[in-house]
């Protein structure tokens, strides 16, 4: 288990197709651990902040206002967090636009998902999704809960006691649906240099999220998101060892560019991912970095 920060910039509601609780409940939540200073960033929408910032005040709790946006890079999907964004509708037209996309392609993931030797129909999905979003983790859901398939050997790492087993629905999505691998369907996301852009123009600042997880080791294009006008990185992350967390914070006081702490929490889908739990040891610092960019 992580040592526990009060600060937790990276959350997910039920807004994100992933996410498990309401803007509410996840500012509660944040207040039983301990967590002072948080933002939820949602992917490519923005309905939690205003509930959650209400909340938050009531409980003299400091609340970012925040999104995380998919992106592109030179061929490689990224996220980007924009962090004290205002909340206009062009980031719920993202949203939307994005959502469109993903209806899109969830029949292509399924017949993808039954090529691999399933015969998951789309009603054991439906139960799942509330918009018709078919994400990787609703069929690793679906799947290890499915008893035809309870010996099946592709399953088996998901399982308790497997190497795979500590977040099994979102360990089973990388494994299957995110970029190069079996089950990935192609979305149009916006570049970059668009990404940042927008963020800018709502008064926000663009940071790259979990850059461990997203750069895939090519740790060297970092410097160059920093040259087109990324303010920052999310250099603690749940995702990150040790190494990587140290990595990013050098690198980000190399840059003097803004570094942030942040959990990637969303509930059942990652069940071993705690509010607070980040890998940052001294989140005073962490405070002051953004007291220094106007964000608190």
């Amino acid at each position: 288990m992580m040592t526990k920060s009060y600060i937790d910039l990276h959350m997910h509601s039920m807004y994100s197709d992933d996410g498990e609780y309401t803007p509410t409940q996840l500012v509660d939540m944040c207040h039983e651990a301990g967590v002072k200073i948080m933002a939820i960033a949602d992917h490519n929408w923005v309905k939690a902040n205003e509930e959650a910032k209400k909340h938050a005040d009531e409980l003299g709790m400091t609340y970012i206002p925040a999104i995380e946006i998919d992106c592109t890079y030179k061929g490689v999907n990224l996220h980007v967090l924009g962090y004290g964004i205002d909340n206009q509708e062009v980031f719920n037209q993202l949203g939307e636009d994005i959502e469109k996309q993903e209806i899109a392609c969830s029949m292509k993931k399924l017949e993808l998902t039954n090529a691999l030797g399933f015969d998951l129909k789309k009603e054991q999905l439906d139960t799942l999704s509330t918009n018709g979003v078919y994400t990787g983790e609703m069929f690793g859901e679906a799947l290890l809960n499915d008893s035809r398939y309870e010996a099946h050997e592709l399953l088996k790492p998901y399982r308790q006691g497997g190497e795979r087993s500590d977040n099994p629905y979102v360990n089973f999505y990388w494994d299957y649906y995110a970029q190069g691998k079996p089950c990935y369907t192609e979305i149009h996301f916006p570049t970059l240099e668009e990404t940042i852009q927008l963020i800018h123009q709502h008064g926000g600042v663009a940071l790259l999220a979990h850059p461990g997880n997203n750069l895939k080791g090519q740790f060297e294009l970092f410097d160059e998101m920093v040259a087109l006008g990324l303010d920052g990185v999310e250099c603690f992350s749940s995702y990150h060892t040790t190494e990587t967390n140290e990595y990013f914070y050098n690198k980000a006081k190399e840059l003097n560019v803004l570094y942030t702490c942040g959990s990637d929490f969303h509930g059942k889908t990652k069940p071993s991912i705690h509010l607070g739990e980040n890998g940052c040891l001294n989140p005073q610092e962490i405070e002051d970095c953004l007291k220094a960019h106007h964000l608190i």
